[in-house]
């Protein structure tokens, strides 16, 4: 199976490579390339801000005659934002840099010059002691003359602050100490408030629990009696719990007929009616009879009575 990415290329016999015609270009092509703006800057021509990190489409070549130590030094083409404007600025590798080249001033320029200045002077004085030895000890004696100088008006700086300021030490222990004992009585009055609400709490406690005890006095125990015949049994209460509840409700609605008292007052005696002859021929005689009750309507309440009697034995025996 042939292979679907060719990797090699078929060379005839007869290939010559010096036959093949060179690609000349032209040393100061320029290529467009996407970068952010290096440093802020602001356009010469409106005055416009471009800050740090701007994105452009630039336009990148290669300066000529100009190289650091076999680098090439490349140059940029933006555009302003704001007057479509040229701005230029190209590559400093000697300072890993970038340097403004026309068309706007760099932003913060005067602590980059003024960093460049004693790097200049330093380098300076070192080539200097470098071939002159005698240049050495002059900046050696300078360096120390200047270091006793700051020492000397550091101390009279310090000597000034002491005479104007008149500390008292003893006053500040006597101060601290006050300070100190009255957080000790602090501490120790929260601590004898909280030690005192801690046993009101207590007391009002055991205060409502003897009420309690007061108010609901221990009910005494009833034990069960137990019932030594298999028999007794049998003369329990024979109705059911539902029975006794109808025949409460019952009496406490209609009324309990126990007693005997209460069924007399129920029970009229009914007076006979005098027979026409006695009302006729003996109209004006007074018998004893006539004036209180007579013997048949005695035996007649007697009688009913009894019977009441017997009716209520009954119904109490059934409400039992």
């Amino acid at each position: 199976m042939s292979e679907r990415k060719v990797l090699n290329k078929y060379y005839p016999p007869d290939f010559d490579p010096a036959k093949i015609p060179k690609l000349k270009l032209p040393k100061d092509r320029q290529y467009v390339v996407r970068l952010m703006a290096p440093f802020n800057m602001r356009c010469k021509t409106c005055g416009e801000y471009i800050y740090k990190g701007k994105k452009f489409n630039a336009r990148k070549e290669t300066v000529q005659n100009e190289v650091y130590l076999g680098l090439p030094i490349f140059r940029f083409y933006i555009k302003c934002t704001r007057c479509l404007a040229e701005i230029t600025f190209k590559t400093d590798p000697e300072n890993t840099d970038y340097t403004m080249e026309h068309g706007a001033t760099r932003n913060f320029q005067a602590e980059k010059l003024l960093e460049e200045e004693e790097k200049r002077m330093q380098k300076e004085r070192e080539e200097e002691e470098l071939n002159n030895p005698m240049k050495v000890l002059e900046n050696r004696t300078k360096d120390s003359k200047l270091e006793m100088e700051v020492l000397e008006n550091l101390q009279e700086l310090k000597e000034l602050n002491q005479r104007q300021a008149n500390v008292d030490f003893e006053a500040m222990l006597k101060q601290y100490k006050e300070m100190e004992q009255e957080q000790k009585r602090r501490e120790q009055e929260e601590d004898e408030q909280e030690i005192k609400a801690m046993l009101e709490q207590a007391q009002n406690r055991r205060l409502l629990v003897d009420s309690d005890s007061d108010e609901e006095p221990a009910k005494p125990h009833v034990k069960p009696e137990a019932k030594t015949k298999p028999t007794d049994i049998l003369q329990e209460d024979p109705q059911p719990q539902s029975k006794k509840l109808k025949t409460e409700s019952w009496e406490r609605s209609v009324g309990k007929l126990t007693t005997k008292a209460q069924l007399a007052g129920l029970v009229t005696v009914r007076k006979q009616k005098p027979s026409p002859a006695l009302a006729n021929g003996k109209g004006n005689q007074e018998t004893p009879a006539s004036s209180g009750a007579s013997p048949t309507a005695t035996g007649t309440t007697a009688s009913s009575l009894s019977l009441l009697g017997a009716y209520s034995d009954s119904e109490d025996s059934a409400g039992d």
